[in-house]
């Protein structure tokens, strides 16, 4: 099970040069879900209101149309993303960490605050 960053979601629905080849084929050829959370959509949705992101469309809908499956967010995962003994400040990360761990999901992430912390089931897409 994959739980896609927000963004290697998005450097997967536009096809960026960014996602290295070898993240896009096991993406692509992976034996469980890949996941998209709906911190990601919200996080997304923020960035896009403030113009710090450009994304056109329904980032749910991109979703559907990639083959992927949502996740959605459960009191746990605020719960444990609140209370990670994690000093980084990004309330997305955090999440998708907390939801990571819960799954048991391996997080494909280019984060490098992520790959410090260490305490996750990680796919490196730097």
């Amino acid at each position: 099970m994959l739980l896609l960053d927000t963004h290697v979601f998005l450097w997967w629905d536009c096809d960026h040069g960014a996602l290295p080849a070898d993240t896009k084929a096991l993406i692509a050829d992976a034996s469980g879900p890949v996941l998209v959370s709906a911190g990601s959509v919200w996080e997304i949705a923020i960035k896009r209101r403030l113009g710090k992101l450009r994304f056109d469309g329904s980032p749910t809908a991109a979703i559907a149309a990639n083959g992927f499956d949502e996740l959605p967010i459960l009191p746990l995962d605020a719960e444990q993303a609140g209370g990670l003994a994690w000093a980084h400040a990004d309330p997305f990360d955090r999440l998708l960490v907390a939801q990571a761990r819960r799954l048991a999901a391996t997080l494909v992430t280019a984060d490098a605050a992520i790959r410090d912390y260490g305490k996750v089931a990680m796919l490196w897409a730097g």
